[in-house]
């Protein structure tokens, strides 16, 4: 479970429809809904600045958020969609959905490599070159992974290291089909260069 599910703190907006919507936005706020779970839909907005920071930032539609409304107790929500306005395209409107604990979702977990003392192609000047620092999985709500771990224990210099080589939490799957690439050990860039003259030599 990840320690630390980040706070998404909105307020009740006044009023529903079109009106209303102008309104907050006149105001410099971006309206928006959450929906699903057992209660009803409740309008919401958040400050323009403070959700085009936070879309800037990256991965807003993938992140798991602690919604924080005044007045309602915290509940734990996905984003659904943002609507942009197509000329500018900033932000007019968004849409969260409430999750249960036993909810499917896709989150972008971080990568752990462990065992670097352990690692040969290390030991022998190797670099650690990691492909992707987190890997998209599609995992229960109610049992999110903090990080997936890498063991580096016995790697050598031109070992690729796939999704499929590493153990997943219980219940996480990739959301990507084939075996695709998290790191490699690759040799050092002075053996690479006299192994790239050697080659051009022959040639």
């Amino acid at each position: 479970m990840a320690n630390e599910i980040p706070d998404l703190e909105c307020q009740v907006r006044a009023g529903t429809g079109k009106g209303a919507a102008r309104s907050a936005r006149r105001a410099g706020m971006v309206p928006g809904v959450v929906f699903g779970g057992e209660a009803e839909p409740l309008a919401l907005e958040i400050p323009f600045n403070k959700l085009l920071k936070m879309l800037k930032a990256g991965k807003f539609k993938s992140t798991l958020w602690n919604l924080k409304v005044e007045g309602h107790d915290d509940v734990r929500v996905i984003c659904r969609d943002v609507q942009r306005d197509v000329v500018k395209d900033l932000p007019t409107h968004f849409d969260l959905m409430r999750l249960r604990r036993t909810s499917r979702i896709n989150l972008y977990i971080p990568v752990e490599f462990i065992n670097e003392d352990a690692c040969v192609g290390l030991k022998r000047g190797g670099v650690l070159t990691v492909v992707r620092a987190e890997v998209e999985l599609m995992v229960t709500a109610g049992d999110i992974p903090e990080k997936i771990t890498v063991d580096l224990t016995g790697k050598a210099i031109g070992d690729v290291i796939h999704i499929s080589d590493v153990v997943l939490p219980e219940g996480a799957k990739p959301t990507i089909d084939r075996d695709f690439v998290i790191a490699n050990i690759s040799a050092p860039s002075g053996l690479q260069a006299a192994g790239d003259d050697e080659e051009a030599a022959e040639e």
